[in-house]
């Protein structure tokens, strides 16, 4: 039976590859970073239903020993670091701390992995924030980066510290750019879960109103459980490599919007305000990803639609509310 061990398990990714994993016969330990609301952090995978499936185990990104000692005890085949101070709104607020855990912290998982671990296969979760002010109409894995965020910053740090362990010490080190993946688990700050939650809530009729920031914005939006598949498939390759993770077609938040209120049967016209206080000091304007290499060299594609992920959304975002209500 192959071990994996993930980072950040109790997160969207985590939790959907945690599913896959177990599915492919795989015994999955997850790094837990103790908190005073440990007693709800596992909610996802619980939602999921994987919950009594995978061992956690006592851990954090900054604590080197403690990841040495992981690595040498579990000796895990496959390694997913998904880890991260991940919300981007919140990096401008707590760079320094964005900087030591999304880029430091995977330092600090390449190092333990090359100390104690050096057979393992090493992903590394990049993203698709890094291109920034874009360089080229569609960014691919040779697309100039142009970080716009203390976020992306970080990622850019770790992305490409990836790839020196992999071309210094010929760690099986391989980096996903994955572009922005959605699904029911996501958090309720980011936009896509905001606005489904939003009108969920206009449905049901507890809001009247739905508070939005830069309805322009446009991304390549696909379902994270489509691109944690992504993430086996490169740590089954021969050779390590980079990947861009993207369903190749970009969509603006307000027809993102627009999509979510016709499936609850409602005009966002009628309940949506723009927020001045939402809108980022930098703005990625779009991010349109090409993800010809992974289609080509993984056999990888998306199998969500847009409309179908929000749909799924929605109706999770119902059903929680009406469970909320029933207690």
């Amino acid at each position: 039976m192959p071990k994996a061990l993930i980072t950040g398990i109790t997160g969207q990714d985590g939790a959907y590859l945690s599913e896959f994993l177990l599915g492919k016969g795989y015994e999955v330990v997850g790094l837990l970073r103790r908190s005073a609301s440990s007693d709800v952090i596992g909610e996802r995978l619980r939602w999921i239903g994987v919950i009594d499936h995978v061992r956690l185990v006592d851990g954090d990104l900054m604590d080197l020993s403690s990841l040495i000692r992981i690595m040498a005890s579990e000796k895990p085949d496959e390694i997913y670091n998904l880890a991260a101070q991940s919300f981007v709104a919140t990096s401008w607020q707590q760079p320094i701390l964005t900087g030591q855990v999304t880029g430091m912290g995977a330092v600090n998982m390449l190092e333990a992995t090359r100390i104690a671990c050096p057979q393992a296969r090493f992903y590394q979760a990049s993203s698709s924030e890094m291109f920034g002010r874009i360089q080229a109409a569609r960014q691919s894995e040779t697309t100039p980066f142009y970080p716009r965020s203390p976020y992306a910053a970080a990622k850019l740090y770790a992305h490409w510290m990836t790839i020196n362990y992999r071309e210094s010490f010929g760690m099986h080190a391989s980096s996903g750019i994955l572009f922005n993946h959605e699904s029911p688990l996501r958090g309720i700050e980011f936009v896509t879960r905001r606005i489904t939650d939003g009108v969920a809530r206009i449905k049901m009729g507890r809001a009247t109103h739905l508070r939005l920031g830069n309805m322009s914005a446009q991304r390549d939006w696909g379902h994270a459980r489509d691109y944690v598949r992504a993430m086996w498939l490169m740590l089954q390759q021969n050779v390590a490599d980079d990947y861009v993770i993207a369903t190749g077609e970009t969509t603006s938040v307000k027809d993102f919007c627009d999509m979510a209120f016709t499936a609850a049967g409602l005009h966002a016209a009628d309940h949506v305000q723009v927020d001045q206080a939402l809108l980022r000091p930098a703005e990625v304007d779009i991010l349109h990803g090409d993800p010809t290499k992974a289609m080509t060299k993984l056999g990888w594609k998306p199998q969500t639609t847009l409309s179908g992920m929000v749909g799924e959304m929605l109706e999770a975002d119902l059903a929680r509310l009406a469970s909320n209500a029933a207690r």
